[in-house]
């Protein structure tokens, strides 16, 4: 079996390799290697799909007669399939596969696999610190100790922070990172609203969390985090219109998807005080521009995509598109797939062995 294992500078080629080996050590592989710029190099839009890394010729100089590919973020075009005759599976370790035009590797019965939750330790844990550095002034503090001033104006009641003990805090979403984030704020001891209309209301209930509208939830959280996915409706979910029903000097991360706030009116409500901090770990346009009007803005925390940078992602990341691949392998049913008409023996669909 000839396979391309196509990684980058987060999850290595080898990972991929030596977990392919592990999940199938009955079978016979032939591996061939690639390694895209990615995260030394910003992803992006590369031909028709979106946060992809390298280059079409370059995947298919890699990719050759591979029949699976095991990959992070090399771009699988409608060009690339296309000129792919013999590939049968492609595994994805991401928790979306937005680099594989999969419309066009359903047509060519190709079936796509993902990793749900490869991250969601690594991002809960990240939005966490958000809130925690945001309430409580942390980055700037050690940027102005670091510069000689002590800021013991801090202590003073009218700039105190505030603490997660008590706190109505409100999350939009609520897959696998939202519920970790959940699980931790109410450890803290905070009141937690949540917002997401696929939430089975017994799940929220037995969770401790209470389920409301996103508009309610604006209204009564003092902090707001988001944890959603993209798509056509969540795309500027949080916007000019119901950004200014978070209560006066509120608190707002996104450590999941620029896409879900339309950033525009932030400035203005960081500078009147209306938004009292400003988190974020994702942007509209990656990385922001110099002249980003964010930049000036007072109380805001900025990180570059970070929330789900950490090595054990990187292992499990690899270990679950390795599953998944094994039990396609074995004529079994990969457990996560995008496109499950594709697989073999559905309707006809997937490429002949």
């Amino acid at each position: 079996m000839k396979v391309l294992a196509s990684g980058d500078h987060f999850i290595a080629p080898q990972l991929f390799v030596d977990a392919l080996k592990s999940a199938a050590p009955e079978l016979e592989f032939d591996f061939r290697t690639q390694t895209t710029p990615w995260p030394l190099e910003p992803f992006g839009p590369v031909g028709n799909v979106k946060e992809a890394s390298g280059t079409e010729e370059q995947l298919l100089e890699a990719l050759g007669d591979a029949e699976v590919a095991l990959v992070q973020m090399a771009p699988f075009t409608a060009d690339v399939i296309r000129e792919a005759p013999n590939l049968k599976l492609i595994g994805v370790a991401r928790g979306g596969p937005v680099n594989v035009d999969v419309e066009a590797a359903t047509a060519a019965g190709i079936p796509v696999t993902f990793t749900p939750g490869r991250n969601a330790a690594a991002a809960a844990e990240f939005a966490i610190g958000l809130m925690l550095a945001a309430l409580r002034r942390i980055p700037s503090s050690d940027a102005e100790l670091k510069k000689g001033t002590w800021r013991g104006d801090y202590y003073a009641i009218e700039n105190a922070g505030i603490e997660l003990d008590g706190t109505t805090v409100g999350l939009v979403g609520y897959g696998a990172i939202g519920s970790i984030v959940a699980r931790v704020l109410r450890a803290f001891g905070s009141h937690v609203l949540v917002a997401d209309p696929y939430t089975d209301p017994a799940k929220a209930e037995a969770d401790g969390v209470e389920l409301v509208a996103l508009e309610e939830l604006l209204r009564r959280s003092s902090v707001v985090s988001l944890h959603a996915r993209v798509t056509p409706e969540t795309r500027h979910m949080l916007n000019a219109d119901n950004l200014k029903l978070l209560p006066e000097g509120a608190v707002l991360v996104n450590s999941a998807r620029g896409e879900l706030m339309d950033y525009g009116p932030l400035p203005e409500m960081l500078r009147t005080g209306r938004l009292g901090a400003l988190a974020l770990d994702v942007y509209d346009v990656e990385p922001p521009p110099a002249d980003w009007p964010l930049h000036q803005a007072p109380n805001v925390i900025t990180t570059p995509h970070l929330a789900g940078a950490t090595r054990q992602t990187a292992d499990r990341a690899a270990a679950i598109t390795a599953a998944q691949a094994a039990a396609f392998l074995r004529g079994e049913r990969p457990q996560f797939v995008t496109n499950p008409e594709a697989l073999p023996g559905a309707d006809g669909a997937g490429r002949p062995s």
